[in-house]
């Protein structure tokens, strides 16, 4: 089986010996977690949670789209938040963007996120 880097410049850049994805020749992409870093500015987005949420499934769209596929083809995801309690705001903006295709999930609060951000999330698609 072999892999291929996924880079685009629609979504940070690693900040740590990481890609933003892998391809594998047997159809799949796998994310890296990805927190609401604006790829222009490489800063974290201002605002809470729904801002923040926002941010981070717009780059994870823009490293899908690099690697050929797109959220309509997520098969698992992992969600990271600081806090739980903001579930629901999460939740709602992540129901705007995965819709109807509903992939697994697993959702999780963690102490801390890279750069303080509030929530992080990876994904697992199809291409």
């Amino acid at each position: 089986m072999s892999n291929e880097k996924i880079f685009t410049s629609k979504a940070p850049e690693p900040i740590g010996p990481y890609s933003q994805a892998i391809k594998i020749d047997s159809g799949f992409v796998f994310t890296s977690g990805q927190i609401a870093i604006n790829p222009s500015t490489g800063n974290l987005v201002s605002g809470g949670i729904k801002e923040q949420t926002k941010q981070v499934l717009e780059n994870i769209k823009s490293v899908l789209q690099s690697a050929g596929s797109d959220v309509t083809k997520a098969i698992k995801t992992t969600v990271y938040l600081k806090n739980v309690e903001e579930f629901g705001t999460m939740n709602e903006v992540y129901a705007e963007y995965f819709g109807e295709s509903k992939p697994a999930r697993s959702t999780v609060e963690i102490a801390r996120l890279p750069k303080d951000a509030l929530v992080m999330i990876d994904v697992v698609a199809g291409i």
